[in-house]
């Protein structure tokens, strides 16, 4: 019965052995798993500052370029302004010029028989030169 006793605590003994060698190997794959995540988790971070770091000077850039943006905007603002202002003035020019022409074909046709007199006048007056001219020619080559 004492075998029994000691086969039993031998049992014990080797199923106790047994349990911790099993526990001890489960606790260092645990342990292997934990660094590993550790050292995912240090290059996961690492990966971070570099990506915050970019990102940070993209949106440096990024403000850079929509200030930059919003300073041409003014500028062609003004540009734009400042054709609308030659339009307006090309517009003026134009109606000024449309009111000149008018009044023009008005006293025009307000004066057109007075008009035709005077070029009749001046046909005249070239004509009568015309022959005077003539006359004094003729006369002079006689007299030679």
């Amino acid at each position: 019965m004492v075998i029994i006793l000691y086969l039993s605590v031998a049992v014990i003994a080797i199923a106790f052995a047994a349990l911790v060698y099993f526990l001890a190997e489960t606790l260092r794959s645990i342990q292997r798993t934990m660094n590993s995540m550790v050292s995912t988790l240090d290059h996961v971070e690492q990966q971070m500052q570099g990506i915050t770091m970019e990102t940070a000077e993209l949106l440096h850039k990024t403000n850079q370029l929509s200030e930059d943006v919003q300073h041409k905007s003014a500028h062609l603002n003004r540009f734009f302004e400042g054709i609308e202002g030659v339009g307006d003035s090309i517009k003026n020019v134009n109606q000024s010029v449309q009111r000149v022409a008018n009044k023009v074909t008005l006293k025009g046709e307000q004066h057109s028989d007075q008009v035709a007199k005077a070029i009749q006048y001046g046909q005249a007056a070239i004509s009568l030169w015309s022959k005077w001219k003539n006359k004094n020619t003729q006369t002079s080559s006689t007299n030679q």
